[in-house]
């Protein structure tokens, strides 16, 4: 069996003899007024300096904003810049050119599979137009070998489609 060693993500329950160890231990009584008050002292002193230091930040940020409408830098070019930049970081990633090659690939074998749908259709609407004006029935051009080549063109152009 493998022995797992306890972290801190799955700690063991706190049992009853732990919980009454707790209550015993005084927290307050284990430090000196002195260093209580050295403490608080020196907690007060970090909110003084905290505060000086967000007042210091909004001044730089005022500044820094000043400095950008002196050069013209307005909120609406910054995000222009930062969009365009963006956009380019995008368009020059590999999953972008990928995708991109992809679908150039795709587009150009469902226009080449239209041409030859459209270039079969035309040449056989060309031979059916020529039976009709020979009188041939309809029936009769159902069952004609160009009317059958013509759909079993069309019937593997639809496939092919399908399949790209």
């Amino acid at each position: 069996m493998e022995t797992r060693q306890q972290g801190l993500l799955d700690p063991e329950p706190v049992t009853e003899v732990d919980e009454e160890m707790v209550s015993d231990v005084d927290l307050n009584n284990t430090m000196t007024d002195e260093e209580r008050e050295e403490i608080l002292s020196e907690l007060t002193k970090l909110e003084e300096e905290i505060s000086t230091l967000r007042q210091v930040l909004a001044s730089k940020e005022k500044h820094h904003s000043e400095l950008k409408a002196k050069l013209g830098i307005t909120p609406l070019s910054e995000f222009k810049q930062n969009f365009n930049k963006s956009w380019y970081d995008m368009q020059t990633s590999t999953a972008y050119k990928k995708t991109s090659e992809t679908l150039s690939t795709a587009g150009q074998k469902t226009s080449a599979a239209f041409t030859t749908l459209g270039t079969a259709i035309s040449r056989k609407f060309g031979d059916m137009s020529y039976s009709i004006r020979h009188s041939m029935s309809m029936p009769a051009m159902r069952n004609s070998p160009s009317f059958k080549s013509f759909e079993e063109k069309v019937e593997c152009t639809v496939s092919n489609i399908k399949l790209n």
